[in-house]
């Protein structure tokens, strides 16, 4: 029996070995253009937003698991997001730059024939936008927390192996305000669509 045991083992670990052999690590470039919208609250009803486009562009890595089309897909991402809040016929520009570490879950549909040309998938996964520069100071300036945080959901395909296009959208999850002039209250979720091309080596 304790034969037996050891050989099960062994097989299990070969197994193993062998899966993390077949895996796909690749890495590549990535860049793309964002259109992101704040969600107010209505205490903050006075206020009204300008979508503007912003950029983004970093490298990137992908696991593949070995016989399924199951990925996770980790990005470094310099994005700078543009948007302008009127309030009273005043416009302030609130437009931040940000380092955005995204985490998506991928699934890849495998087609026939076609599978090493055109692969569609679908993503999902949580991401993370730190902020590089600092707070405008003064009684009317609009200031904005440190950290953003968002939930990816989006489609995209892959083609030859090696170009993805894809398209996400990101819903805010935490309160963003910090100060926002003397009103009171005020809650916004910065809600963003992303559009970006990578190449994977």
């Amino acid at each position: 029996m304790k034969s037996y045991k050891k050989i099960l083992l062994t097989l299990l670990v070969v197994l193993c070995g062998m899966g993390v052999a077949n895996a796909q690590l690749r890495f590549g470039v990535k860049a793309g253009l964002n259109l992101n919208s704040i969600h107010l609250n209505n205490a903050a009803a006075n206020f009204g937003d300008d979508n503007k486009c912003g950029y983004t562009l970093g490298v990137m890595t992908e696991f593949q698991v070995p016989l399924i089309g199951l990925c996770f897909d980790l990005s470094a991402m310099y994005t700078r997001m543009n948007t302008e809040l009127t309030e009273e016929q005043k416009d302030m520009n609130i437009g931040k730059d940000f380092l955005e570490i995204p985490l998506n879950i991928k699934y890849k549909f495998g087609l026939p024939i076609v599978g090493s040309i055109i692969s569609p998938y679908l993503l999902t996964g949580p991401s993370v936008a730190i902020k590089l520069n600092k707070n405008e100071k003064g009684p009317d300036a609009i200031q904005t927390k440190g950290v953003q945080a968002v939930w990816n959901v989006g489609v995209g395909v892959e083609l030859v192996k090696h170009l993805q296009i894809q398209g996400s959208y990101g819903f805010g999850m935490n309160n963003i305000a910090k100060h926002w002039l003397e009103t009171a209250n005020v809650k916004a979720k910065n809600n963003y669509w992303t559009v970006t091309a990578a190449y994977l080596f």
